[in-house]
């Protein structure tokens, strides 16, 4: 397992407030890791991407199409994406490299998942990476 898989399982996966979590590359577009049965199509991370690219009000009025599921939007800047479905969301944070994507379902709480993500991006951000 990677360092940054491990960083995925450890940070994110271990609050219990996170369903899923993957990281993509930037400049590539590509997944770099994710956790275990969680799948990104190809589809799915150029919406994530071009969430970023776009206008963060532009994000915020449209929503988000992720999983084959319409998601309203509740953050839209330029270092965070929030979404959310009925009772389900995704936690999207930018840092120089990678996206890291959360997910969250029924019976957790937003918030922990929120955080949880935003202080990984953090720790990323000072890494340069």
């Amino acid at each position: 397992m990677s360092h940054l898989q491990n960083l995925l399982l450890d940070t994110l996966l271990g609050t219990k407030h996170v369903d899923s979590a993957a990281l993509i590359k930037l400049q590539e577009r590509s997944l770099c890791v994710t956790s275990p049965g969680f799948s990104v199509m190809p589809s799915d991370v150029r919406t994530l991407v071009n969430g970023f690219a776009k206008n963060p009000l532009i994000t915020r009025r449209e929503g988000l199409y992720f999983k084959e599921k319409d998601y309203k939007c509740v953050r839209a800047d330029n270092y965070s994406l929030y979404a959310k479905n009925e009772n389900t969301g995704v936690v999207v944070v930018k840092t120089h490299l990678y996206l890291l994507v959360a997910t969250y379902t029924a019976g957790m709480y937003p918030s922990v998942c929120v955080e949880a993500t935003e202080k990984l991006g953090d720790y990323l951000r000072k890494k340069g990476s």
